[in-house]
Parts: structure tokens; sequence; C-alpha cells
């Protein structure tokens, strides 16, 4: 497909075909559970099971069949399974809820629910995936292997509009020839596009690369006198800095653009910090005397 939210659309509808055909749900009775704070796409679909209210308000009637769960409790999940769900789908780190980095065995404990309650883990890798959190995928930290997984934004290698549903071929295969498709699916340009840009992925070795600038980041920054701050989390390359409840990080934002960093205020009081996998050791340190000017300012 083209974009992320096409990848989401695609595996919504693989999964509720499989849940049908392989599990024996009733067609219209297939649920998904989805978690709180998530950011899947802006399709009406998608924004259905959205809590962000910029992303959902004034766009119903909306798309039933979902259930939403706190993220990071797998408790939850488990309560939220039913003989009608076919699958459970998450972000192994939620980026646009400011970088949420999940309990160790979070991952782990939802594979394991899924298996034994025979409904399949979609691991949503748009954002985190092809190096971004200092491995292949989010998923490897905890070596969990999802039934699928929704890839996009690096597969195009910053240049062309790519984004793929990956899965074994007993969940793939329930779509056959005529049941689904895209305009420009499979464009040959894009895919040729996507093939060079993993290969830079291994030949530079930028998971590496983004697990130790990361790391620095992270070690730097923390060091930082900033009374309003409270942590920075995050893992290889996707980061952010969190501010006291009820800071308003906007004006931050604003001073690190004049500072010559560009970075997303989200949820108010988080900014995201998410710079090229190819960053140097040179240019890191050059970016965190301006973010630590920065944040040294804040009163």
């Amino acid at each position: 497909m083209n974009t992320g939210a096409e990848a989401v659309e695609t595996a919504l509808k693989m999964v509720r075909r499989w849940g049908v055909e392989k599990k024996g749900i009733e067609n219209g009775k297939q649920e998904i559970v989805v978690a709180a704070e998530n950011f899947h796409g802006r399709t009406i679909s998608i924004v259905s099971f959205s809590t962000d209210p910029d992303a959902r308000v004034n766009y119903g009637p909306y798309t039933p069949g979902f259930v939403i769960v706190p993220y990071n409790d797998a408790a939850a999940i488990e309560k939220a399974v039913t003989p009608n769900t076919c699958a459970v789908m998450i972000e192994p780190i939620q980026g646009e809820a400011g970088v949420y980095v999940p309990d160790e065995g979070y991952l782990k404990a939802v594979r394991e629910i899924c298996t034994r309650r025979k409904v399949l883990f979609i691991a949503d890798e748009i954002q985190t995936g092809f190096c971004r959190t200092g491995r292949k995928f989010a998923v490897d930290h905890e070596g969990v292997r999802p039934d699928a997984m929704t890839l996009g934004k690096a597969l195009g290698g910053g240049l062309f509009p790519v984004s793929a549903v990956v899965a074994d071929h007993d969940v793939m295969g329930v779509f056959t020839p005529g049941t689904h498709g895209s305009t420009f699916g499979g464009n040959p340009l894009a895919s040729a596009i996507a093939i060079a840009a993993m290969d830079v992925l291994d030949d530079e070795k930028l998971a590496d690369n983004a697990r130790v600038m990361g790391e620095h980041f992270r070690a730097e920054v923390a060091k930082a006198r900033c009374p309003k701050m409270v942590k920075v989390r995050g893992k290889g390359l996707l980061n952010a800095v969190v501010f006291e409840k009820g800071f308003e990080a906007w004006n931050v934002c604003l001073a690190l653009r004049d500072a010559g960093v560009l970075a997303k205020q989200t949820h108010g009081n988080i900014i995201r910090f998410a710079p090229p996998l190819v960053i140097t050791r040179d240019d890191m340190t050059d970016a965190l005397s301006r973010i630590i000017r920065v944040l040294e300012a804040v009163k």
C-alpha cells in the first residue's frame, strides 16, 4: 500500500476475515482489542477506536467492533478477549502518546495471551520499525514474534510513499484474488525503493547507531538542570522529554526551533525527539548543547 493508515486498514480486514474463516466467528461479530491513547492513522475506522479528541471528535457515526483497554496492562487484554475476539493490535511503543515505553515483559505477556486464547497479535511498527528504537523492530527488544506487523514510514527511505502488512501465509492467505487490492498496491518503483532502504539500514548498521546515539541522548538530557522536567524516556532514537502535568511545552518547542532544533509537542507537557538514524556523534553533540541550553532556560 501507500500509507501507514492503509496498512492498518488492510490488517484490520485481514484479521476480521481470518476470524470468520479460520476461527469460526460469525461475520459481523468480530472484535479487535486495541489500546487507549493509540495512534494508528486517520481513516474513519481507525479514528473510531482513538481516544484522542483531536483525531476523533465529530467524525461519527463510528465503526463498531473495537474494544479499548488501557495500554501497558496485559491483564486488561486478558479480560477483554472473548470468543469473538480475532486480534489484539498495539504499538510496541506508543509514539504519538509521548513515546510511552511499556514495562518490560508487556509484549511477551500479550504474545502469551494471544497464543493461548487463539487470537492474532498485530504489532503496529509503522513508527517504531526499521531501526528507529535501536533494533530492527521494537518487538525485538523482548524477542517477541507477532502474527502480523504493519509497516511504513521508514520503509520508503523518507523518499516515497510505501507501506505494507506482513504475516505468515496461514493468516495472509485469507486474501484470495479479487478480495483485496489498491490502485498503487505493489507499485514496482515503491518496492524497489523499499528494498534499497532496507539494504541501507543493514549495510550502514543504523540500528546500532540508533541504540548508541539514543543512550547518549537520554543520559545527557537527563543531566539538564530544568525544574519543570520530570523524566527523559525512549528507546533508540525515539525519545521524549516529559514535563510536569499542566506544563505547556509548546513554547519550549518554539525556543528549540529558534535554537535550530525541530521537535514535536504532544499531550501538552511532552516533547518528542526523533533525529535521523544517520546522525553522527558530532551532530548529536551539537544538538544536545542547543537542547540543554533551551531546557535550562525554562522557568
